[in-house]
């Protein structure tokens, strides 16, 4: 075996040359920062990009994707192949202990806040956490009518974001639902969708599904948020990505308004643009650091 060379199966391997130029095409275009560890997972990910396309070698690939896709369908689907999508129903609970304790009760107290109430969700992978937050409203805040939220749930993902709109879960998937929830706010699938859980109209009224790189300048949002979800996304990114990102997020949130992060993630060195009110619960304080 060569030493410059990762063995992915018997006919397919990629050299140092080859994973540098997936690894910069890949931050190029998603801002995913892949170190050396990383390098089995761009094989055993982009392998099946490459035998749908009967290409021998990650080099030919490479040049597929920077020559012969002008429509950038292959772009997607690389993009599709390579992405990471990890969640779950009310994952880390404590931001929808203070989504209704908090926010959602302080808006009933006070109708003459401004409505709607505008809440993203960034990478929002299959919808969990949309529809989390989406259940948090309608509990907290309904049946009063007055209230209005728009939830926006964003992923770069296409596949992601059309099991999200079909709103179709396993019974695995829904075990993390609270029982009562889960019967107010889900169908049980019959049929083709037999042993799966369906999300009502009245969920999925709440939330818009749009696909978005977060490396796309600029986003498309006219109006700012009252609060942003982006858990377990930046990770994926480098320091300066993380930083530009947390400027643009500060940007798009209305004073005062709340931005959520993973329970791994930090601020990063912009701190000083929020205050933190919680743990991995960070406020804006109104003021952009140049």
């Amino acid at each position: 075996m060569l030493p410059n060379k990762t063995i992915l199966d018997d006919k397919m391997s990629i050299t140092d040359r080859e994973f540098r130029q997936l690894r910069d095409f890949i931050h190029a275009h998603t801002g995913i920062a892949l170190s050396e560890h990383k390098r089995a997972l761009v094989c055993s990910r982009l392998a099946k990009r490459l035998r749908h396309h009967s290409l021998s070698c990650y080099a030919d690939y490479y040049s597929l994707l920077i020559g012969s896709d002008p429509q950038e369908h292959e772009l997607l689907a690389m993009i599709n192949a390579i992405t990471t999508n990890k969640t779950d129903f009310f994952r880390e609970p404590h931001h929808f202990e203070f989504l209704a304790t908090e926010f959602f009760l302080a808006h009933r107290r006070n109708p003459q806040r401004p409505k709607p109430l505008r809440i993203w969700s960034a990478g929002s992978s299959s919808g969990e956490e949309a529809y989390s937050i989406a259940m948090t409203a309608l509990e907290t805040l309904f049946p009063r009518t007055d209230q209005d939220v728009l939830i926006l749930a964003s992923d770069i993902d296409t596949e992601m974001l059309a099991r999200a709109e079909n709103g179709v879960y396993s019974m695995e998937q829904a075990a993390q639902i609270p029982e009562d929830l889960l019967h107010r706010y889900f169908l049980k699938g019959e049929g083709e969708y037999d042993g799966q859980v369906i999300a009502k109209p009245v969920l999925k009224s709440l939330v818009r599904f749009r696909r978005l790189n977060l490396m796309e300048e600029p986003w498309p949002m006219q109006e700012p948020f009252d609060i942003i979800f982006c858990r377990n996304v930046i990770i994926y990114f480098d320091k300066p990505t993380q930083q530009r990102l947390f400027r643009r997020f500060a940007g798009n949130l209305k004073k005062d308004g709340f931005l959520m992060l993973g329970h791994s993630e930090g601020l990063h060195g912009y701190a000083d643009s929020f205050r933190t009110v919680g743990h991995s619960i960070y406020q804006y304080k109104g003021t952009i650091r140049s």
